[in-house]
This record gives structure tokens, C-alpha cells and sequence, in this order.
């Protein structure tokens, strides 16, 4: 049974659905907004929000969370319009991303999982940042760049598979049973080079030996792989901007500008 349309505030899905339930004690685990802990004394849960411009729909994580295994994400224990209740994860993360090679290990079991039924397509979502971003910050440089990526077409995928697309050292969690991937937010199937073009590394260096690792890993001859993801490194940079300049638009904060002017030079100085 669900509430009305009416939009539901905590404590109304507290006392719908976790009467036992209250706010844990301590809230300082690097929760998102939106985000807070719950607990019944024995079983933690993180009870999340969804922010219409940022979220994509709760009702997809919840269903991509129930498709893959405890070892490799948060469980769902709950859904309804608007909020989501997933295990919490104990654990730390960490500044800096693991090891090549255990990164490349984590990569490649969420590969071999199967699909989760639908596409990851960026050209749409380069054109919805152009279109929602401040008409101010809409250059010529990047809108060549839009229309150079629309006539290039998205490459073809080297090998299909299901991907997390928001793999940084705060979205993985070192618990004791090993290492897991939370933030689903945006994932979906697609190239598993593009997953590897969209590892937050410190460097291409970095970047590099986790290709390299996972190409012995999976049996892929490491100079195509790496070819691959230099196909997408593009795509994936104009991404992060277009995400950064909407990301200014919706909230005025002005790091968002000077991470999408660090995106735009770093375009300019490889075109």
C-alpha cells in the first residue's frame, strides 16, 4: 500500500514503513543529500531521496540493485515513489583509488554479470546539458565539440556489459568481506571501455595500468582495449562538463564552474 501523490517527508515513510526505525546516531559516513542512516538496533539501512535533477529513477537502481550479488553492491530493502532503503554498507573508502590490479578485478566481476536491459547513450545526454545549461556558457568551442561527437558517432562497443559509470575512490567501500561499488545512480549497459575512459584516475598513467590489468584479466589484447578507451575519452570528458555546467546552473555553487573550465581546457589543449 502507498501514501497519495502527495510528496512523502521522512518521517511519513518512517512511521509507514520502518515503525521500529529511527535516525542512527551518527550520520557521518559521507552520505549524499538527501541521504540518511536508519536503524532498528540490529540492521542499518541508508534511507535515500531522490532529487529529481540529479537522480536518475529510483524505481531502475532499486531493480539494478536486486539484479546484482552482495559482493559486488549495496541490497535493496525497500521502494516506493520518491525514497529508497538499501543495506549500509560498514566499511571505509578511501582518497586515493585501490591498486590497479584490484580495481581491474572489481571492474571485470561486475562485467561478467548479466545484462541490465537497457543502454547507456550519452549523445542524449550531451545535448540535454547543452539545452539545460546557462545560455551564457554555451560557447561556439563546445558546441563544434557537440556536433563533431554527433557526426563521429558513439564507437562501437568492444564488449557489452553491465557498468557502474562512477567509479572513484568514494564510491568504493573496503569492507571486511572485500571491495563494493555504491552510487548506481548511473548505471547501465554499455562498452566496458567506456567504463575504464570514465574511471576517475589521477592520471592517463594510472589510467593505463588499470587497462593494462584488466585486459590480462579479461583476455583482451591490451593495446586494442587501451585504443578503445581513448575512443570514449572524448565522449566522457564532455560528459563531466555538460554535467558540471547544469550541475552550476541548478545550484550556483561555483566549484561546479571552475571543474567544467578545467574539463573545457583540457578539451581545448587536446583538440
Amino acid at each position: 500500500m502507498r501514501f497519495s501523490n502527495n510528496k512523502q517527508t521522512r518521517d511519513d515513510i518512517l512511521s509507514r514503513y520502518f515503525p521500529h526505525y529511527t535516525p542512527a546516531a551518527s550520520q557521518n559516513v559521507g552520505l549524499s543529500g538527501g541521504s540518511c542512516l536508519i536503524s532498528d538496533g540490529q540492521h542499518t539501512l541508508v534511507l535515500r531521496e531522490r532529487h529529481q535533477a540529479t537522480s536518475s529513477p529510483f524505481l531502475r537502481q532499486y531493480r539494478l540493485l536486486r539484479h546484482l550479488p552482495a559482493t559486488l553492491a549495496p541490497q535493496p530493502r525497500f521502494y516506493t515513489r520518491g525514497w529508497m532503503a538499501i543495506d549500509y554498507l560498514p566499511g571505509e573508502t578511501k582518497t586515493a583509488l585501490p591498486q590497479a590490479d584490484v580495481l581491474a578485478a572489481l571492474l571485470y566481476d561486475l562485467h561478467r554479470q548479466t545484462l541490465f536491459g537497457w543502454r547507456i547513450t550519452l549523445l542524449p545526454l550531451l545535448e540535454r546539458y547543452w539545452q539545460q545549461s546557462a545560455p551564457a556558457r554555451r560557447t561556439p568551442f563546445w558546441l563544434r565539440q557537440l556536433k563533431r561527437l554527433r557526426r563521429l558517432g558513439e564507437p562501437a562497443p568492444l564488449r557489452l556489459a553491465p557498468l557502474h559509470m562512477d567509479v572513484h575512490a568514494g564510491n568504493i567501500v573496503y569492507g571486511a568481506s572485500g571491495l563494493r561499488l555504491i552510487d548506481w545512480e548511473y548505471a547501465g549497459d554499455g562498452d566496458v571501455a567506456l567504463e575504464l575512459a570514465a574511471i576517475w584516475a589521477e592520471d592517463e598513467t594510472q589510467r593505463r595500468q588499470v587497462v593494462n590489468s584488466y585486459a590480462r584479466q579479461a583476455a583482451i589484447e591490451p593495446v586494442r582495449l587501451w585504443q578503445h578507451v581513448n575512443r570514449w575519452r572524448p565522449w566522457v570528458l564532455m560528459l563531466m562538463a555538460g554535467w558540471y555546467e547544469c550541475r552550476w546552473q541548478q545550484t550556483g555553487d561555483q566549484q561546479f564552474i571552475t571543474l567544467a573550465n578545467e574539463i573545457w581546457r583540457q578539451l581545448q589543449s587536446e583538440g
